[in-house]
């Protein structure tokens, strides 16, 4: 692995963060950590508690060291720490196991302009009213709204700020602003027993240890919670008050209050770097932006990727109690692979024939784990440690080249051909993921769910494993419908193998149509392992579109779908003997 140390222009071994260089800095900039409310200089320590404890240098703020304009934190420097020369480097290092703890990022309201952030002052997010209010805060502790530098008396809060929104891209709940929001209100009624807090809100979710009893002793301390979300927010331009209308749903009426300032619980969001990060560590991720795991039971902390494990919020929105909980679930992870000393892998990995495979390449292009490894005019070779076993590369060898351990294509075939070796006409072919699919029959039938009992189902690691030939051979066998299901396009379990699925069956639909087979008879459907009715819902639809295949199609489709025969290639001429006088 390697890794980018960015340059500090200060030495770390040699700063006593005595901050002499601070006080003769003359630029100053927007302080990050103080949410924009302050400023800092060019040379500083990005916030109290940051390990180590020493100053750095921004370069993109520092009048410049080439040429040097400034140079007044070099010359007061007793120690010599400021090194204008220093650079990025690039450190390389053996690892063993990756534990990914990007953290995350928060949810910037400008784009929800119906509440004013842009236009008003003492609209302020969450995080900068924790700035605020802090002893270590810009103010000192002293809450102020920064219009007037004056104590507002009467404070609103409104929830869901870029959370639970599908028309931004948010459906999600961010977890911890409910909380965050009942901790500042008990914060106010502490310190300013006279402030009235107004919370906007659609549900208060309290499920954690101790976070109802909170939220009883906010309303104890006076504070209002008026189930609705405001529609818009507007300034009085004689008192400068915010008025804000809102329909409470409990009382069904139009409200309308005058604050002297709206805090906005902002969500959050998935870290901005998480694209690279997916890119580097091959990781997929979920259809709300966040890094899926293995299994949300069995491997919660697990990425898809072995020796990769997660923590915090790049999984999923958590609190601080959960976060470390998946901390030391994921180093105990790690921990454990790196004492093993070997590993152990599922007997479900591919193995290539050399002499059978055509060295196209074209497994290692379908594989998500870049298991496979090619190189032009080489026989491809599979890294047995990083192989799933998805089958996707199986699916697509179409040189037989390829056997996957105990889900071979003869066992697969085999299992086409007894399922249908008797009456298939009044049946329905299955191919089902064993991660999803296959266990949403089985929430099915544990859920006590009635459904048509006319399908059949292959289980299959992947849906990606399923080749064509699988399909043609079930209708070759006198399927009337088959049915291929997988994970969810956006959740598979093994990255983006599914979306080879995707255009395995779409050529598949063009290969029937061109026969004279109609393509409905073939479906493609994602159902997850939670969706038991889903699955007995797609049974019963597959059960209807079976009833309406005629003997006629199932005995065309029988004999426009044979395979054909290969034609056997002429055999190679010897190059003619080369004479003298042709030479």
């Amino acid at each position: 692995m390697t890794i980018r140390r960015k340059a500090r222009y200060v030495d770390l071994h040699l700063c006593n963060s005595c901050g002499d260089c601070a006080n003769v800095c003359p630029v100053t900039a927007p302080d990050e950590y103080q949410m924009g409310l302050s400023s800092r200089k060019a040379v500083y320590i990005p916030f109290p508690q940051a390990v180590p404890c020493s100053y750095i240098l921004d370069m993109d703020t520092c009048l410049g060291n080439n040429p040097i304009a400034c140079g007044k934190c070099a010359d007061v420097c007793e120690k010599q720490a400021i090194d204008f020369d220093d650079a990025d480097e690039l450190v390389t290092r053996e690892v063993g196991a990756i534990i990914v703890a990007i953290g995350l990022d928060v949810y910037d309201p400008t784009e929800m302009d119906e509440y004013g952030y842009t236009r008003f002052d003492d609209v302020i997010t969450s995080m900068e009213f924790e700035r605020l209010i802090c002893a270590g805060g810009p103010t000192m502790g002293h809450f102020v709204r920064p219009s007037d530098q004056q104590r507002p008396k009467r404070i609103g809060f409104i929830q869901c700020v870029g959370s639970r929104n599908p028309k931004i891209g948010r459906p999600y709940c961010s977890n911890i602003c409910c909380m965050n929001t009942i901790k500042d209100t008990l914060l106010l009624a502490d310190h300013y027993p006279d402030t009235e807090n107004f919370v906007f809100y659609q549900d208060i979710r309290a499920f954690g240890k101790g976070f109802e009893d909170m939220f009883q002793r906010s309303k104890e301390a006076g504070t209002r919670y008026i189930r609705g979300l405001p529609g818009d927010i507007e300034e009085d331009p004689e008192t400068g008050a915010l008025i804000v209308t809102v329909e409470n749903t409990t009382s069904g009426r139009l409200e309308r209050h005058e604050l002297d300032m709206v805090v906005l619980s902002v969500g959050v969001v998935p870290a901005k770097d998480r694209d690279k990060i997916a890119g580097l560590l091959t990781l997929s991720k979920t259809s709300d932006g966040f890094f899926m795991e293995t299994h949300p039971k069995l491997k919660p902390v697990d990425a898809p990727t072995r020796g990769v494990y997660f923590a915090g919020f790049c999984e999923s929105p958590k609190d601080i109690k959960d976060s470390v909980c998946q901390a030391g679930a994921a180093s105990s992870r790690a921990g454990a692979l790196l004492n093993a000393g070997e590993i152990k892998i599922e007997a479900i990995t591919s193995v290539i024939d050399p002499e059978a495979c055509s060295m196209c390449g074209l497994c290692a292009s379908v594989c998500p784990y870049g298991a496979i490894t090619w190189h032009k005019k080489e026989v491809a070779t599979v890294i047995e440690a990083a192989c799933a076993g998805c089958g996707a590369c199986g699916a697509t060898c179409t040189f037989g080249a390829i056997t996957m351990r105990h889900f071979t294509d003869d066992q697969l075939l085999g299992q086409v051909r007894a399922i249908l070796a008797e009456q298939p006409e009044e049946k329905v072919f299955v191919f089902a993921c064993n991660w999803c699919s296959y266990a949403g029959g089985d929430m099915a039938g544990i859920s006590r769910i009635r459904y048509p009992s006319t399908n059949r189902v292959v289980r299959t690691m992947c849906s990606a494993r399923v080749s064509e030939e699988m399909v043609l051979e079930a209708f070759r066998c006198g399927a009337p419908v088959v049915l291929v299901s997988g994970c969810h396009y956006a959740d598979c379990h093994y990255i983006d193998a599914n979306r080879q699925t995707v255009k395995r069956v779409q050529k598949l639909w063009d290969k029937l149509e061109k026969a004279g087979v109609r393509p409905e008879r073939l479906q493609l459907e994602w159902i997850s392992a939670a969706e038991g009715q889903k699955f007995a819902k797609v049974m019963q639809q597959m059960e209807d579109k079976r009833k309406l295949v005629t003997p006629d199609e199932i005995a065309h489709a029988r004999e426009a779908l044979k395979p054909k025969k290969k034609k056997a290639r002429p055999a190679k001429k010897e190059p003619a003997a080369v004479t003298e006088a042709t030479a």
